[in-house]
C-alpha cells in the first residue's frame, strides 16, 4: 500500500478510535477508510492483470495465541475471505498458526486489518460488561463471533462497492481469476484439506459483538497500538 494511502487510512482510524468521537462521526470515518482500502484492492488487481509481476500469488503464516486463540483465528478468517484470501488453521502450542494464501496486495490488506481489529475488539470487550450470572469466557467468545460476523459482512459490501465503482467491465473476471489462482495454490500445498465442523457457542454476546463489529474501523493498522494491545482479550 502506498505511503499516501496508508497515511490517509491511519488518520481516519485514529479519528474513529478517539474516545471523544461520537458514534455518528466514527461511522463516517470508518466508511471512508473502508472505501479507500477496498478501492486499493481493486486497483492493484487491475494493475496486476496488465503486469503480473507487480502482485504475485504468495502465502504467509500468522500466529494467533491464547487467550481466545480460536476466536482470534475466526476473526482472521472473517477478514481474509472477503478480501479473496484463504487460510488454513494449524494447531501450534496453545494457539494456532494460520497459513494464509493470496495475492501480495490482498495479504497486506488482511494483515493490516486483522492487527487493527484485534486492538478494536480488545477495547470493545473491555467496555462491555458481562451479564450477571453468565460465564465471562462464554459471553466473550460469542461477542467475538458476532464481531467477526459483522466485520465480514461489511467487508463484502465494501469490496462489492469498489468493484461497481471501478467502471472496468473486466474487473469481475479479473477478480474471479485471482480467486481461482489462490484456491489452486492452496490445493497444491494442502491437497487433502478437511473442513472443520462448526462451533457451538453458548454465550449471549453475539448481538453486542455484532454491533461493535458494525462500528469498527476497517481502515488498516492503528497508529498508537499493535498486536500487544490485544492482550485485553484475556481479561
Amino acid at each position: 500500500m502506498s505511503e499516501a494511502m496508508l497515511s490517509k487510512v491511519r488518520k481516519l482510524l485514529a479519528q474513529a478510535e478517539d474516545p471523544a468521537c461520537t458514534p455518528a462521526e466514527a461511522a463516517a470515518f470508518m466508511a471512508k477508510a473502508t472505501e479507500l482500502i477496498a478501492r486499493y484492492g481493486v486497483d492493484r488487481a487491475l494493475l496486476a492483470a496488465r503486469a503480473p509481476a507487480t502482485d504475485p500469488v504468495g502465502d504467509r503464516v500468522v500466529e494467533v495465541v491464547a487467550p481466545y486463540a480460536r476466536d482470534k483465528a475466526g476473526l482472521l478468517a472473517a477478514v481474509a475471505d472477503p478480501l479473496r484470501c484463504r487460510c488454513v488453521r494449524r494447531r501450534q502450542g496453545n494457539g494456532f498458526a494460520m497459513h494464509l494464501f493470496g495475492f501480495a496486495s490482498d495479504l497486506e490488506r488482511v494483515e493490516l486489518l486483522f492487527t487493527s481489529l484485534l486492538v478494536q475488539a480488545a477495547h470493545g470487550l473491555a467496555r462491555t460488561g458481562v451479564p450477571a450470572g453468565e460465564h465471562p469466557a462464554a459471553f466473550r467468545r460469542t461477542w467475538l463471533a458476532g464481531f467477526a460476523h459483522a466485520v465480514a459482512e461489511r467487508l463484502r459490501v465494501a469490496e462489492a462497492g469498489a468493484v461497481a465503482e471501478s467502471g472496468a467491465p473486466s474487473v469481475a473476471l479479473v477478480l474471479a481469476d485471482r480467486s481461482d489462482r489462490v484456491q489452486r495454490r492452496l490445493a497444491e500445498v494442502y491437497p487433502r484439506l478437511r473442513t472443520a465442523p462448526p462451533r457451538r457457542l453458548a454465550g449471549t454476546g453475539f448481538g453486542r459483538g455484532a454491533e461493535a463489529g458494525r462500528r469498527a474501523d476497517l481502515g488498516g493498522t492503528g497508529v498508537t497500538g499493535g498486536p500487544a494491545d490485544a492482550r485485553g482479550l484475556g481479561r
